[in-house]
């Protein structure tokens, strides 16, 4: 695909300055020179300059904020002008006016500001703003929540259990205890166009908003293609057999550790018989259907999020630009 990597959350081209990884005296160095940028996180959000939502905020590395942090500074690369960009997590802060609910909304619109914070700043989710960020940012943003999110959830050591420390700059964890060593982790998904003549096949997840729906997805398995982790979740979701399959592009999809295979895949037969435990439902769309969608003007059908690699891979499906 010409353009794959123009995907939501693409290449940036960003250097990510492995070499300088667990170097404490270089990064030292580098703090002292004024030469170092931090990304904040709140609970996965990200803080973005207000009203826009469409730009990360870097603050300096002493900036009295960061005291509060809950992890320390992790290293996401290095800018063309030199600079270093780290990531740092201060979510043991509490807002006062906190709404639990709505911060576990399929749709988060909630904004955080914090009192030591600019005022035009705020934490938004990333869903939210995941389309409004330039390429650079959304790298930043994505890999930023995605390493950050994993040393939250693998604070012990799958070995022994003992609770283990971040080393490389964050990109590893050290168990004193035994001696096991633990990289970040990343999920492999596949997400498919599964096309038959004019038509797609969609589905939908429980807990969706009413009338949402998207390309079929699923987990691909250990000592499988993704070839044929396409063509089994499709079978398994839908009972429709799938033949030739073809990768498209990827998406790393911090929500909250994946990366999106897209592919292409030809259906055999048409009938649909879903399984309800995998899915709530699953349709064939026209490509007629779903440019309405686009356009909101389908009343039966949400299209899958903007930003999202099914939108993508739909998109380019009805602008014939898929190769």
């Amino acid at each position: 695909m010409k353009h794959a990597e123009t995907v939501t959350f693409g290449g940036s081209g960003l250097d990510r300055a492995a070499e300088l990884r667990g170097d404490e005296a270089a990064l030292a160095y580098r703090r002292a020179e004024g030469a170092v940028d931090v990304v904040l996180l709140w609970r996965g959000k990200l803080l973005v300059a207000a009203p826009e939502l469409d730009r990360l905020v870097r603050l300096p590395a002493d900036h009295p904020v960061l005291e509060g942090a809950t992890l320390p500074p992790v290293l996401l690369g290095r800018e063309e002008s030199g600079r270093l960009v780290l990531a740092q997590d201060i979510s043991g802060w509490v807002p006062e006016d906190l709404d639990e609910a709505e911060i576990n909304r399929f749709h988060d619109t909630s904004l955080q500001q914090h009192p030591d914070l600019p005022g035009d700043s705020a934490f938004a989710e990333l869903r939210r703003i995941m389309i409004r960020l330039d390429p650079r940012d959304a790298e930043l943003a994505a890999t930023a929540k995605a390493i950050a999110g994993w040393h939250v959830s693998h604070r012990f050591c799958a070995r022994c259990g003992a609770e283990s420390r971040m080393i490389l700059s964050g990109w590893q964890r050290s168990c004193d205890a035994c001696g096991g060593q633990h990289f970040p982790r990343t999920d492999p998904v596949v997400i498919m166009l599964i096309t038959r003549g004019n038509r797609t096949l969609l589905g939908r997840s429980p807990g969706w908003p009413e009338g949402m729906y998207s390309c079929l997805a699923g987990f691909v398995e250990p000592g499988e293609t993704i070839e044929a982790a396409v063509r089994r979740e499709v079978f398994e979701e839908a009972r429709i057999r799938v033949g030739r399959v073809d990768y498209l592009s990827s998406q790393p999809w911090a929500f909250p550790s994946s990366l999106m295979f897209g592919c292409r895949g030809e259906a055999l037969d048409e009938e649909i018989r879903i399984d309800p435990a995998e899915i709530d439902d699953a349709i064939w769309v026209s490509r007629e259907e779903v440019m309405d969608a686009f356009a909101g003007r389908n009343p039966r059908i949400l299209p899958a999020r903007k930003g999202a690699i099914a939108h993508f891979l739909l998109r380019n499906w009805l602008a014939d630009t898929l190769d």
